[in-house]
């Protein structure tokens, strides 16, 4: 019998036959993977202290708008990584100057999601 499984988004094509006792792998190659559309761009860096992904993800919410004044702590964006909800913070004081990610965006880890200055 022949699947395709997906480890850590990468696709393997699986051969599993049955033998005496169960069934044990017999192959392991891997299948051609999809073209995944774009990541986001990261904006260009304005201030030191601005949000940045931890990990690739979805952007599930944003949490403040251009102009609002955030603390350290305050949660800005919530980004969804491997099906978990993951509350993003503000690293320090300071007032959002841009914000180059919208609801429903993919981003990868590094990625600039909120500015502040």
């Amino acid at each position: 019998m022949k699947y395709v499984a997906t480890l850590n988004g990468k696709k393997y094509e699986i051969e599993i036959e049955k033998v005496e006792g169960g069934y044990q792998p017999m192959s392991r190659t891997a299948a051609p993977a999809p073209v995944a559309a774009p990541a986001a761009p990261a904006a260009p860096v304005v201030g030191e202290n601005n949000v940045i992904a931890p990990m690739p993800g979805k952007i599930l919410d944003v949490k403040c708008k251009v102009g609002d004044v955030v603390k350290a702590g305050d949660i800005v964006i919530m980004l969804e990584a491997m099906k978990m909800e993951n509350e993003i913070v503000a690293p320090a004081d300071g007032t959002v100057a841009d914000i180059p990610v919208h609801k429903g965006d993919m981003v990868d880890t590094d990625a600039t999601l909120v500015v502040l200055k």
